[in-house]
């Protein structure tokens, strides 16, 4: 059997923090609250935010009254994807049959720059969990265009993954995209797997 690939980054005090000049999520922090010699049990204080490493977009992140992240279902976080890779995003012809797929991986590893219209479609199409590997480049003036659209359609994202030892990524396989279990928030960090 083939072992999965895991896409997650390691959540750390090294973990890169979203930031633009005046906004920064919040920092990723984890203090000793117990230990062992104290009370017998060794317990950990974590500090970070919903969109913190590899994580899951609901819609709510993007839009206003939008769904949280616990009406994602498990039946939409485990199943099959399908890989587009961001090269044909750049060509108006376009087309990609879904089967039984649970999940689109946008593979943007490379720097291809998207067309609007060409993207919008994609997303009108897919499965409800997307998997962006790599930052997308869009032929738009706004850096949040993709999230915001993709959302806007009731879609969630997971990214901020670790790409940088995969060689290539098969064309379909399995994936699991497993946020934790919270409730009424716009996002939660998320563990991401696939197998060929």
């Amino acid at each position: 059997m083939t072992d999965w690939i895991d896409l997650t980054l390691t959540l750390n005090d090294k973990t890169p923090i979203y930031a633009e000049e005046d906004y920064s999520d919040p920092p990723f922090a984890a203090m000793p609250w117990s230990s062992v010699a104290d009370m017998r049990f060794e317990v950990w204080q974590l500090a970070l935010g919903t969109q913190t490493g590899t994580h899951i977009d609901a819609p709510a992140h993007f839009v206003e009254g939008g769904a949280t992240i616990e009406t994602l279902m498990p039946a939409e976080m485990i199943g099959r994807y399908r890989r587009v890779d961001a090269r044909s995003l750049e060509e108006d012809d376009l087309q990609v049959d879904w089967n039984t797929e649970t999940h689109l991986l946008l593979d943007a590893r490379r720097p291809h720059l998207a067309k609007p219209h060409v993207l919008h479609r994609l997303i009108e199409q897919s499965p409800k969990v997307c998997i962006l590997a790599g930052e997308l480049r869009i032929a738009d003036d706004d850096p949040l265009w993709f999230h915001i659209n993709l959302t806007r359609t009731g879609r969630f994202l997971a990214e901020d993954l670790r790409v940088d030892h995969i060689d290539t990524i098969p064309d379909s396989g399995e994936a699991i995209t497993m946020p934790l279990h919270l409730t009424g928030l716009s996002g939660s960090p998320a563990r991401v797997l696939l197998r060929p």
